[in-house]
């Protein structure tokens, strides 16, 4: 499926921007003030705040579709809730976890959209988006994603992502423009930050949808879509690889060199897919994924219904 594809390849670039950032309390940046390098630069051109955004759209997209499976409300609600406690457990080894502002999020934005008329929550998403870089951007972009990615799922986008190659082709064009032109500009000025990232991404997205339907499509598939099926676990184990990883590199994380941080990302990330592409070679989903639904879903457990 081609939301696995996307998945998996934010899931990379999420880590590539995370390994300074759970190893030490600082950014992407050098320490002390030093200026940053040119692959510094490169890599806060092309990575960071490029892949939260697809990982945050392609979550409302999920939302959306468990609630069209599920039929039920409560069934979010329980959901979300254990989502929030694995996201404040996993703040315990990294407090720049994602998982429980999702959960919050999803709470305060979601589950209340269940309720409002697609036109509705599509408009809302456009006001929160808006808003949130006119304010800065960041993390409040969340929301607006979120209720961009159910309306998408509603509209009836999702169920025809991999079926065009010109759609995909048009908007990652118009969208590579602003990109780079903003890109060029967050050096200077920190408020286009979050507008280069989104632009950046709705590129990386598009770009992935075009290759998917070009001969590339078997590679991709067997490349990232392992990672993709299993996001949640491997966000969760990545944390841990790369604080286990930590001491054997040396050093103070601040003072890691772009190679460096590329070569412990790479490192992980090829444990991570051996290890998916043997787990489901055997289960239909990943460990973490499989708990999560025990709690989404505790009847089918009770019954033993619901097999890993």
């Amino acid at each position: 499926m081609a939301l696995d594809v996307i998945r998996g390849f934010a899931l990379c670039g999420i880590l590539v921007a995370n390994v300074r950032p759970i190893a030490t309390t600082v950014g992407l940046l050098p320490p002390d003030g030093a200026p940053p390098t040119t692959a510094d630069l490169w890599l806060g051109l092309l990575v960071d705040h490029r892949f939260f955004p697809i990982f945050s759209l392609l979550f409302g997209m999920g939302f959306w579709l468990l609630y069209e499976s599920a039929g039920t409300r409560v069934v979010l609600l329980r959901r979300l809730l254990a989502l929030l406690v694995l996201g404040l457990a996993h703040r315990l080894l990294w407090d720049g976890d994602i998982l429980a502002i999702y959960a919050v999020a999803g709470l305060a934005v979601l589950l209340p959209s269940t309720w409002l008329p697609r036109s509705v929550s599509a408009a809302l998403s456009a006001v929160a988006l808006g808003l949130a870089l006119f304010f800065g951007g960041g993390i409040l972009v969340v929301p607006g994603l979120f209720l961009l990615g159910s309306a998408l799922v509603r509209y009836g986008v999702a169920d025809r992502l991999d079926s065009s190659t010109k759609v995909p082709a048009i908007v990652g064009g118009a969208a590579l423009v602003p990109a780079v032109v903003l890109g060029r500009l967050q050096t200077s000025d920190a408020q286009l930050f979050t507008a280069a990232g989104l632009a950046a991404a709705v590129v990386y997205v598009c770009l992935f949808l075009v290759l998917l339907r070009s001969p590339l499509r078997g590679f991709l598939y067997a490349l990232f879509a392992p990672l993709g099926r299993m996001a949640l676990t491997n966000y969760l184990t990545a944390t841990l690889l790369v604080l286990a990883l930590r001491p054997l590199v040396g050093g103070t994380a601040e003072s890691w060199s772009t190679g460096t941080v590329l070569g412990i990302a790479g490192g992980v990330l090829a444990v991570q897919w051996v290890w998916s592409t043997w787990w489901l070679r055997r289960f239909r989903q990943g460990p973490v994924e499989h708990l999560w639904r025990l709690v989404t879903y505790p009847r089918r457990a009770r019954r033993g219904d619901d097999q890993v």
